[in-house]
């Protein structure tokens, strides 16, 4: 039985196969088979029920690094954390980066991955400089913008769907040193956040907010900017360790409920911030998460679901504000509620995700069919916006939902290999 990261659903698999090395050849099976990498997404994505997950974990070399140009070539199943812990030393970072550093590239570009400063450098895909694709009949094309160009578009947030990626190589963007310069600022409503995020975006590369979902009346909509810069070369860096722990149990329910949220987020809305600008060591500032390995467990076996969707730019504030109207209304909320306005650039994958327009990405405890009925209500602002729902963090979305918001859908199953599906795909395309 496999599960993704929120532990829903949990699925039967024929068999795990590991692909041990980059030049061998996908094996000859008959269920439908899929690649897997460290498991992060969220949802059925990564799943493939009753089929055959191919595991590429082992594919964790890197190929090459000029460090002059910032060219990093590696294997599909190199982590992010790896690349990270490579570069940094030698005055580079990567130039996208979500939300947590154990994620393999190859599923960073399959789910064409989004991070802080979309509004400046737009998504993973858009600095992916070529990657093979080994289809299962033993092609093996080499996509870049320039050569098997349509395969490449369609890779990019393709769910890995079209092949197995073997290796890519991307584009790092030079820093000077691990810090970042901070900042936090609180907002009282969504109309305060409209106006300090349009004001910031010119000046701070990374900008995102948290947003207090259980808020209501007056206060709806309140939160806390964050924003962040790499850092300029400085004499003296303050010290920095990794002190991740991991979560210590595994309970039968959840411990994300209404009195533990509400008393979580009316006190991370209040804790005193200091208001100058702060150096931080870049882990803590992007993979706050990454803090607690493991923590996925706090929600139980149940497991928990993430709604992340996209409203476009005309009709953004009207439907993140209903949006949180209806999750205060029901009751329900969520520890980590985030809001991202994303930048102008054109999606450089068929099906990627990030697009213009605000996105809000919160985590919400399985309780069955209550926390489903207020998914259905909240699909019904995002379809009716014309906004979209991201595959890589779901576990239910209606197949006439993902369709209208993925148009290009019906013209990137031309790409998909014959012997590849996932149980998300089988559940909306049908």
């Amino acid at each position: 039985m496999t599960q993704s990261w929120n532990r829903y659903p949990t699925v039967h698999h024929a068999s795990l196969l590991d692909f041990e090395h980059r030049h061998a050849q996908l094996p000859h099976v008959k269920p439908p088979m899929l690649a897997f990498g460290n498991g992060r997404s969220y949802g059925d994505v990564c799943l493939n029920e009753d089929g055959i997950l191919i595991q590429t974990r082992r594919l964790n070399k890197f190929i090459s690094f000029d460090r002059s140009t910032g060219r990093l070539a590696c294997e599909s199943g190199v982590l992010l954390k790896d690349i990270l812990d490579l570069i940094v030393p030698q005055g580079w970072f990567l130039p996208v980066t979500p939300g947590t550093r154990y994620v393999t590239i190859g599923g960073a570009i399959a789910n064409d991955v989004h991070g802080k400063n979309h509004h400046v450098n737009g998504s993973f895909g858009h600095h992916l400089c070529q990657f093979e694709l080994l289809r299962s009949d033993g092609e093996r094309l080499l996509c870049s913008p320039e050569r098997n160009k349509d395969w490449f578009r369609a890779t990019i947030g393709g769910l890995g769907l079209t092949g197995l990626i073997t290796s890519a190589e991307i584009q790092l963007i030079p820093i000077a040193n691990p810090f970042m310069i901070t900042k936090t600022v609180r907002f009282k409503n969504l109309e305060e956040f409209w106006q300090l995020n349009a004001e910031s975006e010119s000046s701070w590369p990374y900008t995102v907010a948290w947003i207090d979902c259980v808020a209501k009346n007056k206060r709806q909509g309140r939160g806390i900017l964050m924003l962040g810069q790499h850092a300029p070369p400085q004499a003296d860096l303050p010290a920095w360790k990794n002190k991740s722990k991991r979560f210590p149990i595994d309970p039968p329910f959840s411990l994300v409920n209404n009195v533990s949220l509400r008393a979580f987020n009316l006190a991370y809305y209040h804790v005193p911030r200091k208001k100058n600008v702060q150096l931080t060591h870049y882990v803590p500032y992007f993979y706050p998460l990454d803090s607690m390995l493991e923590w996925n467990r706090m929600y139980g076996n149940k497991g928990f679901f993430q709604y992340q969707c996209v409203i476009p730019p005309e009709t953004s504030q009207t439907g993140i504000h209903s949006l949180l109207g209806l999750i205060a209304k029901s009751g329900s909320g969520s520890f980590l509620a985030v809001l991202k306005v994303f930048g102008k650039q054109s999606a450089p994958g068929m099906l990627s995700f990030p697009r213009p327009g605000v996105t809000l990405a919160l985590d919400f405890p399985n309780k069955g069919e209550q926390t489903l009925k207020l998914f259905r209500e909240m699909d019904a602002v995002v379809r009716d916006l014309g906004g979209a729902i991201y595959p890589a963090k779901d576990a239910r979305m209606p197949a006439d939902l993902f369709q209208s918001a993925f148009p290009l859908w019906k013209e990137f199953t031309q790409y998909i290999d014959p012997k590849f599906s996932s149980s998300f795909w089988r559940r909306v395309s049908t």
